[in-house]
């Protein structure tokens, strides 16, 4: 299963989305797609985590 590095990519994504509509700089994408990468991969790993610990 690939949820904590789809949760990555996607919190990347918004991470900078949302820097870029408060109107950040470059860094100021970087950082909040980084922060929310790992925080959306977190919840990824948790799901991961638990839809395997359910399925057995």
């Amino acid at each position: 299963m690939i949820y904590p590095l789809a949760g990555l990519l996607i919190g990347a994504i918004v991470g900078a989305v949302r820097a870029k509509m408060r109107g950040g700089k470059v860094l100021d994408m970087l950082q909040w797609g980084a922060v929310f990468a790992m925080i959306f991969g977190l919840i990824g790993l948790f799901a991961l985590v638990f839809i395997e610990r359910s399925l057995t």
